[in-house]
């Protein structure tokens, strides 16, 4: 549309052919729309990120982030436990489809995001809701069943993790390494040696081969179910060996009670390089104490000192509990003044440590330090302190222990 002449009081006019151009084009907009959304997930500002998802008009299919922008925003929120955030962006995705006809729910990635985040959080019911969202005629991918088993087997659901592995079976025929994995991690969980065989036969029948997260699986099926040759056979045949491979084997022979045959493992794996987890050293300490081998639970605390990484408490407490069962109670001692945080179980084990050792001066002490600190007794401490009191043949401090057990068990049924 011109606009007229304009007429200046100098006399002067001035001709313009000014023409008045639209709005950008709604399909800009639409891109730096998702241009930004990208950009916010990607650097976790998930607020901005969802304050610009919900100022979208709903009912403008044209306005609406597209597949790829809610993805990045759920992988963030995934990585962030960001629950709350996933729920609102499922929410404006539901309007999006009552309102715009625009279904970004029956995209397979979005689906399996959506799971993903659920299951993580612990809300199972939920993901499961997204999961049969659409009803069985909707024609799902094999990897949006997995991230639904997925989620059964890290919320300890391990019988519905098998039963949909069955369902993929029967509807999918041929599967991929990511269901096997799935499966045969259930099947270690329920101790289902036998089903975990059949797994394994469809793994040999696959025509992928099966990747480094299969072979762990089944290394750690067959070594916790005291399957030592089968455990070992598929180890060895292992194109390759991470530090999870190891832990696999070394767990299954500490909890089929093959203490010196994971010591063995320990020090192949240690003479081959691979380094450590502290998955290595919580499983690997428990033995130096059970053997008493305290030069190689030294061995493993100088690793854990050289090491850029420090320990977590759990770490930590395993270390303090190989020293105290091999009767150095200073390097016990020493371990546990380092510590930056202490919880309950640190200082149990301090206490445990002195009383199996016989030094019940020291336990006392260190009972009244633990109170002192904040710190409330449980079971564990009485059981350490009356036991320690028993075979020094402590009676009196024994019998007001066993009465300040008996008042905070009261203090703790009102």
């Amino acid at each position: 549309m011109g606009i007229p002449a304009i007429s200046l009081s100098t006399n002067l006019t001035v001709s313009t052919n000014i023409t008045a151009t639209s709005a950008p084009t709604t399909p800009h907009k639409h891109r730096l729309h998702n241009s930004t959304l990208k950009s916010l997930s990607k650097s976790g500002k998930l607020d901005e990120a969802l304050r610009l998802i919900e100022s979208s008009p709903s009912k403008s299919p044209a306005t609406a982030p597209d597949a790829e922008a809610c993805a990045l925003f759920l992988h963030s929120c995934i990585s962030r436990k960001a629950l709350e955030h996933g729920q609102r962006l499922y929410l404006q995705l539901l309007l999006y489809r009552d309102r715009s006809n625009q279904d970004l729910l029956s995209n397979p990635r979005l689906k399996s995001k959506l799971i993903t985040l659920f299951s993580v959080c612990g809300r199972v019911d939920e993901a499961r809701r997204v999961f049969e969202d659409g009803g069985e005629d909707v024609d799902l991918p094999e990897s949006v069943w997995v991230a639904m088993g997925i989620g059964y087997s890290r919320n300890g659901y391990p019988k519905d993790a098998l039963f949909l592995y069955h369902e993929m079976v029967c509807r999918f025929g041929q599967l991929d390494n990511f269901a096997f994995s799935m499966a045969l991690k259930a099947c270690s969980d329920l101790g289902d040696l036998w089903t975990g065989r059949a797994v394994h036969a469809q793994v040999v029948k696959a025509t992928e081969d099966p990747d480094q997260v299969v072979n762990n699986a089944l290394v750690r099926l067959y070594s916790e179910d005291g399957c030592f040759e089968e455990a070992i056979r598929v180890f060895d045949e292992m194109p390759q060996r991470n530090v999870v491979s190891w832990n696999s084997l070394i767990g299954g022979l500490v909890k089929k009670d093959g203490v010196f045959e994971a010591m063995e493992a320990f020090r192949i794996m240690q003479g081959k390089g691979m380094g450590f987890s502290w998955v290595t050293h919580t499983t690997i300490l428990p033995v130096c104490a059970r053997v008493t081998a305290l030069v190689s639970g030294k061995e493993i605390h100088a690793v854990m000192v050289k090491s850029t990484a420090k320990p977590d408490a759990p770490v930590l407490n395993s270390l303090m509990d190989m020293y105290a069962k091999c009767g150095a109670m200073d390097y016990c001692r020493r371990v546990f003044d380092g510590m930056q945080s202490k919880d309950l179980s640190s200082w149990n084990t301090l206490i445990t440590g002195y009383a199996i050792n016989g030094l019940m001066m020291e336990a006392m002490e260190s009972f009244q330090e633990m109170i002192c600190s904040g710190f409330s007794p449980d079971g564990i401490t009485f059981i350490a302190l009356l036991s320690g009191c028993s075979h020094a043949g402590l009676t009196d401090e024994g019998c007001r222990l066993f009465e300040r057990m008996k008042m905070s068990m009261r203090s703790l049924q009102q």
